[in-house]
């Protein structure tokens, strides 16, 4: 199913974007550009083709390997600047994915084994809002208090402009947009994690394993979080896409050099190929998402085989 798949999403992507108001060549701010050269620009390009010439050259392209060239940043391949953009996304998604499951599956976990207590209603309302937050409106929050008002955290960028390579100083760059990003996952990973293991701890297998005499913490972390967490494996493989995805608007806000930023600015220039090129990795890693959550389903539940 994966090529159709793709193709559908290709032409559909590719549809859409060509039918944006505005162009590449209306985007050029030289002044002295004068109507004539864009239009010989527009020409150069193949941008004054019919739509499907202009799908059929693309695909053509990408099936030897080529995600063309940038119409903005001319001598650009889009391969060069998405690989040197991807490093900056990498770490930023590790780091907040890390963060998300770290927080999110052990308190889970311990609001499931207190259902419907004071402090299950608290983890329940705390993971609703995390959910309900804007990550922009929670981005410029923590800019404004602890960059700007208390000076802990730079506002942006992933280093220090003009300073060499510090792992530190990397590191002092990525707590605040990792904690942005990592919010919305987090909640979301805690809302899956309390209901999938309230479920399991009301199986058969759980209430004889208790009846055996079996302490608390060995029913639960043994017995319980394998079966658990199976439905939680769907959730993290669909986290795997939002590496471009779920990072544009963070990326955007503090202004991290990653795929996220590079994806909004080629859209507001009307860059056609790298946001193309964009959409389908994205696509592409949707099925990949989803075929690791697939596999991780066999590793955690025996009954399941390939």
């Amino acid at each position: 199913m994966t090529i159709p798949l793709l193709i559908g999403v290709s032409i559909v992507s590719f549809g859409i974007v060509q039918l944006t108001p505005g162009d590449p060549g209306a985007m050029m701010m030289d002044p002295t550009i004068t109507e004539e050269d864009r239009a010989q620009y527009m020409e150069a390009y193949g941008l004054n083709d019919p739509i499907p010439v202009q799908y059929v050259r693309w695909v053509g392209q990408i099936l030897q390997g080529n995600l063309g060239y940038s119409l903005i940043q001319e001598g650009m391949s889009v391969s060069e600047l998405i690989l040197a953009r991807l490093p900056n996304t990498l770490i930023l998604m590790i780091a907040s994915t890390i963060l998300a499951m770290i927080i999110a599956i052990p308190i889970g976990i311990y609001s499931a084994t207190r259902p419907y207590t004071l402090t299950d209603y608290t983890i329940t309302t705390a993971s609703f809002m995390g959910v309900a937050i804007p990550n922009f409106w929670f981005g410029l929050v923590l800019i404004m208090f602890f960059a700007v008002q208390l000076g802990w955290f730079p506002s942006g960028g992933a280093q220090t402009l003009h300073a060499p390579f510090n792992i530190w100083d990397r590191l002092h760059h990525l707590i605040l947009p990792a904690i942005v990003l990592a919010t919305a996952d987090t909640a979301s990973l805690t809302r899956y994690t309390r209901s999938s293991m309230i479920e399991v701890l009301d199986q058969d297998y759980i209430r004889t394993a208790r009846a055996k005499g079996f302490k608390q913490g060995k029913v639960v972390y043994k017995h319980g979080v394998r079966n658990g967490l199976i439905p939680v494996l769907t959730l993290f493989g669909l986290m795997i896409p939002s590496f471009i995805g779920g990072a544009v608007i963070t990326e955007k806000i503090f202004n991290w050099p990653g795929i996220g930023l590079l994806f909004i600015d080629a859209t507001f220039q009307r860059d056609y190929p790298i946001i193309m090129a964009l959409t389908m990795i994205s696509a592409v890693l949707v099925v990949i998402g989803n075929l690791i959550a697939d596999i991780l389903y066999a590793i955690f539940d025996p009954r399941i085989e390939y």
